[in-house]
Order: C-alpha cells, then sequence, then structure tokens
C-alpha cells in the first residue's frame, strides 16, 4: 500500500515541480517577450541541460550538444546550462554583436566556481574604464618588439633544452612537454621569474589551483573547490611577494614584465593585490591554451602528410638561409613563413582553443529577431561556426591551403575573441607555435604510436599526445 502511494504520487510531484520551475522562469517575461525568445528548451529543473552539455564536451565531437539543437530550434536557442537561463548563439552574426558591445549591455558571466576562484578583480570579470586600462597595458606591451625579442630568446633556449632530452626508443608527450616550455616562457614575461625552485613551487600551486577551475561551487574543506582557492592564496602570497619588491626599487624606464608595465601606472586603482590577483589568471594560457594549441597542431600534422611535407621544406629552407648568412633566427622570421601561419590558423580554427565565451544582460537586448532578456546569460560559441559547412567547405577536414585567399578579420573565425576582450597575447601565441613548431620539423622526423592520438578536448583532459621521433642530421 505504502509502495503503491510513493509509486503513484513521485510522477506527479516532479512534473509539479517541473512545471513551477519553467512557470517561474516564464512569469518574469511579459507575453510579448516570451514570444521573441528563440526556441528550445530549459531542460530538467535547476540543472536544466548542464550535464547534458557537458557531457558532450568530453567527447571527440563537443558540438554536437550545439548541432543537435540548431538541427531542432535554429542557430540561435534558448537553454539553461550553468544555473542560469542561457540564450545560445552559433551565428557569426549574433556572436560579432555580442562580442563588439560594451559593458552597457552585456558583462563576462561564467560558472560560480570559476567566478570565485578568478575573484572579483580579475581583467576576466571586471568592466569598464579599469578593465580597458588593464587591457590596453598590458595588449600593447604583449605586442612590443622588446617583448618579442625575449619570447623568442625564451622559447628557443626552452625547446631546446626540452628536445635534447627526447630518446628514440621513447614515446614523447607532447603537451607535457610544451606545457614545461609555455609556462616557464609565459611566467618570465609575467615576473621575470628564471627557472628553479621557486618556479617548480609556483607550478605546483598553479597545478592545484587550475584543477577546480570548473568544479562544483562548494566551498567547504576537502572540496576541490577549497583546495584551489587556498593553492590560490599561496600563489598571491608569492605573486605579490615580487610586486612588493619591485614597487621598492622604483620604477622602470623601460618595464621588463607585466608587473612592471603594471606598476608603472599611475592609477591608484592598480594596487598590489589586483596586480597579483591578475598576473595569476594570466598564467593560464602558459598551461593550457598555448600547449594545446602545439600539440594539435603536431596532431593535425601528423595525419595530414603533404601539409607535413610543406611546413619541413618552409622552416628547413629558411633555416639553411641564416646559417648561411650566419645570423639567429629572429621572431619575425617566424613570423613571417606563410605557410606555418596557415597551419597555426587552420589548427585555430579546427582546435578551437576558446570555444566560446559567455556574458550577461545587463537589459532587454534584441538581435537579429531574437530577444536576450535582462539577467540571462548569452553563450556565444566559436566552435560551430569554425566547423559550420556553410562557412568553410569540409570543415572537419584538416586544410591549411583554404587560407590562400581567405580572410581572417571575418567573424566567421574568431579563434581569440573579439570586441573590447580580444586576447592580448593571440600574437604570442602563435610567436610560440611558430618557434616550437621549426624546431620541431628541423631536428626530427616523428610518428604517432598507434590508436593513441585523441581528438580536442580529450586531448586537453588527458593530456597526452604520445609520439615516437627519430633525430635527423642537421
Amino acid at each position: 500500500m505504502d509502495t503503491t502511494w510513493i509509486l503513484f504520487v513521485t510522477p506527479i510531484f516532479l512534473c509539479t515541480l517541473i512545471l513551477y520551475y519553467r512557470n517561474r522562469l516564464s512569469l518574469k517575461l511579459k507575453p510579448k517577450q516570451r514570444n521573441q525568445l528563440p526556441l528550445g528548451t530549459l531542460g530538467w529543473p535547476f540543472i536544466g541541460e548542464t550535464i547534458d552539455f557537458v557531457s558532450c564536451a568530453y567527447t571527440d565531437r563537443p558540438e554536437s550538444f550545439m548541432n543537435k539543437r540548431c538541427a531542432m530550434y535554429g542557430k540561435v536557442f534558448k537553454s539553461h546550462i550553468f544555473g542560469s537561463p542561457t540564450i545560445v548563439s552559433t551565428d557569426a552574426d549574433v556572436n560579432k554583436f555580442i562580442l563588439q558591445s560594451d559593458a552597457k549591455v552585456f558583462v563576462p558571466s561564467y560558472p560560480k566556481s570559476l567566478m570565485q576562484l578568478m575573484g572579483e578583480s580579475s581583467i576576466l570579470l571586471i568592466n569598464g574604464t579599469l578593465q580597458r586600462r588593464i587591457h590596453g597595458l598590458i595588449g600593447a606591451f604583449f605586442k612590443s618588439q622588446q617583448l618579442k625579442v625575449q619570447i623568442t630568446s625564451d622559447m628557443q633556449k626552452y625547446v631546446q633544452e626540452s628536445m635534447a632530452n627526447w630518446k628514440e626508443d621513447q614515446p614523447i608527450y607532447i603537451q607535457d612537454e610544451t606545457k614545461k616550455i609555455a609556462f616557464h616562457v609565459l611566467v618570465k614575461a609575467l615576473i621575470s621569474l628564471e627557472p628553479g625552485e621557486e618556479m617548480e613551487l609556483l607550478k605546483k600551486h598553479f597545478q592545484e589551483f587550475i584543477s577546480g577551475l570548473m568544479s562544483l561551487p562548494i566551498n567547504l574543506p576537502g572540496t576541490k573547490l577549497y583546495q584551489s582557492l587556498q593553492a590560490k592564496k599561496k600563489m598571491v602570497k608569492l605573486v605579490r611577494k615580487t610586486v612588493q619588491a619591485k614597487r621598492n626599487k622604483g620604477i622602470f624606464e623601460v618595464p621588463r614584465d607585466v608587473v612592471d608595465v603594471l606598476l608603472n601606472d599611475t592609477s591608484e586603482k592598480l594596487t598590489d593585490d589586483l596586480i597579483a590577483d591578475n598576473i595569476i589568471d594570466m598564467m593560464i594560457p602558459g598551461e593550457d591554451s598555448v600547449p594545446v594549441l602545439m600539440t594539435l597542431a603536431t596532431k593535425y600534422l601528423s595525419e595530414c602528410p603533404p601539409a607535413l611535407q610543406q611546413l619541413t621544406v618552409e622552416n628547413i629552407k629558411l633555416k639553411k638561409l641564416k646559417d648561411q648568412l650566419g645570423k639567429p633566427l629572429c621572431w619575425n622570421d617566424y613570423l613571417s613563413l606563410p605557410f606555418t601561419q596557415k597551419v597555426i590558423t587552420e589548427t585555430l580554427r579546427m582546435g578551437n582553443i576558446i570555444n566560446g565565451v559567455m556574458r550577461k544582460a545587463l537589459k532587454d537586448v534584441e538581435i537579429k529577431g531574437y530577444l536576450i532578456p535582462q539577467g540571462w546569460c548569452v553563450f556565444a560559441n566559436f566552435r560551430s561556426v569554425h566547423l559550420d559547412e556553410k562557412n568553410y567547405e569540409c570543415p572537419y577536414q584538416f586544410n591549411p591551403w583554404r587560407w590562400q585567399d581567405k580572410d581572417m578579420n571575418s567573424y566567421n573565425f574568431t579563434p581569440f575573441g573579439g570586441g573590447q576582450r580580444l586576447c592580448p597575447g593571440l600574437d604570442l601565441a602563435r610567436l610560440e607555435a611558430s618557434i616550437f613548431l621549426h624546431h620541431l620539423v628541423t631536428q626530427f622526423r616523428w610518428y604517432a604510436e598507434e590508436d593513441t592520438i585523441v581528438n580536442f578536448p580529450t586531448v586537453r583532459m588527458k593530456r597526452k599526445m604520445p609520439i615516437l621521433v627519430r633525430r635527423v642530421e642537421p
């Protein structure tokens, strides 16, 4: 009797809860607004479609979540992910509007655990004059010839040191190798820290920190978020010590790193704590984005022998020319290799190092007839645009030659975002990848271990891309 009653009541209760949840969201909108909302579903109460979204992200086709819903609802649809009702856009024009809008329309929005870890003063979250000021200072420094010279020298040094230890009878895990290289290069550009005991301690804390970026938003002892926050406190203490030491020494006429750049600014808002927090946030590309770019370029070249052959010939030709002149390669040599740049561009398109960006609407926004209600989030998805057959012929085929006459300034191609929050390190990412590929193809021939190459983003999750190498004569 009791069991029968439970079996009867439970479905009714769940249905009532679902209807209440959906009605609660709908009642906040006026009837006209509800009619303007894109088609779609808000999924289950509270969790929405988050489980499906995340589970698709860890397959070799993360865009399957988008594709399925685009087929049913169109390129712009409503969903509910990471605890918020969300408008998802796979439309390049809508994405362009979102990226170009200022902080009066959209502000950054991320999962709660990520926002807790970044902190309120993170450049990823702040808006207005302060965000533009910090972004402008860092962007100008990252574009400077002085830093490009330093990055080139450091990359050449660390790449050579890494490759000197590669053995022909042992698998080389490309992402592990590139992570070590890129992290050292970036940290030196940020705080002038050289490899050593302090660098290893920083790296240890950083690994603990990023492990909680997408954790459950529960800050209790023993949870992943708590451990990550504790790791960040240790990193902030270490970086703050460097900032204070530099401040005590006085202003450098020619800044050597990002800390110098920020300390030289006269704004009272750039406190030591704000600088330390943002330095840590800027370490993420050295751990994640840039190594993934180099790893995926190696993977795609392994699967496309004609592209590998053309890139190898181009780089060997440059090396021989510089050897004959008795001159070392400089940063503009690497960036002037046309086919190498096409390979990197195509890797960015296929690999989608940044899948998209999330924003929150501060007011009702209408784009192309779609309504994004005030308080709702919007997810501008880049990956679906990059892999849309209407934008790129045979989008899943690695084809660097497609960029021979194709415009990279179109909003069909946004690997580094766009607008006021365009990634300031985009040129440096290209430079580092160019240097790595140059040394790889001029010193080694390789083949991937059978059945071990995996697709993005699994390569990011498992951090594996093993190859067996054979050193070639210079």
